[in-house]
């Protein structure tokens, strides 16, 4: 949930879902025309000023920009290229990355604006003002999404103006000074609120797309995102379907809040099995597929036959509900793929590892029962394998 307003200013707001705090690190680096145009406003008012006045502490200030925008511009292009081999780690340091080039763009505006005041230039400090008020808009716009870089940036434009106007012995210099600040609190507030509501709506399309591709009760991939995982998974790969033995007796005995959390145990046995690389799925009822990537095709029917194994294996052992000690047993058909897959084949593919399920759990249950390439398992083309030779 989004952190209440005013809690953590100044601080990194990491979202926990990582899909979403990539999106939003996503939508920060889409800022390239806004950073050009306002980086070439800069450079201009900064050469401008520069030239006017002969001045060292310009001609710095110059560099700096000029540095600064050659650097936001080429880090904008390697995320872009980049973009889709980033880790959750390497999102999250792009992101201080993007929030480090944005405060050094704003001090060095507003060191240009201090500079513009110190040598009593009023339309040279005019001009770096407006270019900090545009860059602040800017950066409430495209980064209100990520307020603590929006706050940290706009103090960072505007510290060195007020300081300059609070020097001043003018009034009206002074008092801009404190319109400054009172402009601050101004983007702060619209800044959280942005964010707050922009971070909502990117929740409730993630919750969506959830109930969307997830199982309401075990929180596992249901069937759809099963079958898109396969429509874009390696082309060796392990399949098995897993059929839960005794689950209506316990249903039946212990009633259906027993026999749902009985699921979700079951659920989370299967994806301690499958492991980080690999998918367990809940087809309905209590049938469940395991798809896994294989490390070597050599190696495929050991490999498939090993996690079988291992599934049959978790789900035999006894689970607990409500403080009541509970042995199902479970049953499992699996192969392995060395062909492309199209729609046709993972079609074919299903039909024959259920084939193979359904003659393990017609061999009595509690074993694995492999489904042979080019014909279905009902033929007789599987091989039934109790749980103890299974290896």
């Amino acid at each position: 949930m989004v952190a209440p307003m005013g809690q953590g200013l100044f601080s990194k707001s990491i979202h926990p879902n990582p899909a979403i705090r990539r999106e939003l690190v996503d939508l920060l680096y889409t800022s390239l025309p806004q950073i050009v145009s306002i980086s070439a406003a800069a450079i201009t008012a900064a050469i401008t000023l520069t030239i006017l006045h002969r001045d060292p502490g310009c001609a710095v200030i110059t560099c700096a920009i000029i540095i600064n925008a050659i650097g936001r511009i080429v880090s904008l292009l390697r995320y872009k290229r980049h973009q889709a081999r980033l880790s959750d780690r390497d999102v999250i340091l792009w992101e201080t990355v993007y929030a480090a080039g944005a405060a050094a763009f704003g001090l060095a505006l507003g060191a240009l604006s201090f500079r513009a005041l110190q040598l009593d230039d009023a339309a040279g400090a005019w001009l770096a003002v407006g270019l900090s008020m545009s860059h602040c808009v800017g950066m409430v716009s495209r980064a209100a999404i990520r307020p603590w870089i929006v706050l940290t940036t706009t103090a960072l434009v505007f510290a060195p103006t007020m300081i300059a106007g609070l020097m001043r012995p003018e009034l009206p210099y002074q008092l801009g000074a404190i319109m400054l600040l009172l402009f601050w609190l101004t983007v702060r507030e619209a800044s959280l609120h942005l964010s707050a509501a922009f971070i909502e709506r990117l929740e409730a399309k993630h919750a969506l797309a959830r109930q969307a591709n997830h199982d309401f009760l075990t929180g596992l991939p249901n069937r759809l995102a099963f079958l898109k995982a396969l429509e874009t998974a390696p082309r060796h790969i392990a399949i098995i379907a897993i059929d839960l033995d005794g689950f209506k007796p316990v249903n039946d005995r212990h009633g259906h809040h027993a026999g749902d959390e009985l699921l979700r145990q079951v659920g989370a046995r299967l994806t301690s099995c499958v492991g980080r690389n690999g998918l367990a799925s809940r087809f309905g009822g209590d049938e469940f597929m395991l798809l896994k990537p294989l490390t070597s095709p050599a190696q495929g029917r050991d490999e498939a036959l090993a996690l079988a194994r291992d599934a049959v294996r978790a789900l035999s052992a006894p689970f607990l509900l409500s403080d009541i000690p509970v042995v199902i047993g479970a049953s499992a058909g699996l192969l392995v793929n060395d062909e492309p897959l199209t729609d046709s084949t993972i079609d074919q593919l299903l039909r024959r590892v259920d084939d193979a399920l359904y003659i393990a759990k017609r061999a009595g249950g509690g074993r694995c029962s492999w489904a042979e390439a080019g014909t279905t398992a009902m033929r007789g083309a599987s091989r039934t394998l109790s749980l103890r030779s299974c290896n």
